[in-house]
């Protein structure tokens, strides 16, 4: 089960990274921005890349096992 959380989480984080990153117009990352644009107004994209970025990263340490319980 946690091989599989892992790599949904890396998958997300990757998908939050290139939404923000290339400022996609998919429906999906669009009603994102909209829900996050209050709170981070103009920098909301660079708020998804970030926080991809730290998605991906806590996945890549629960696939190699660093944050069991």
């Amino acid at each position: 089960m946690q091989t599989a959380l892992s790599i949904a989480m890396i998958a997300i984080g990757l998908l939050m990274f290139l939404g923000g990153y290339t400022k996609s117009e998919s429906t999906v990352y669009r009603m994102l921005v909209a829900r996050s644009r209050p709170l981070w107004g103009s920098n909301v994209h660079v708020f998804y890349v970030v926080s991809g970025l730290l998605v991906a990263c806590v996945g890549v340490l629960m696939s190699f096992g660093f944050l069991d319980r």
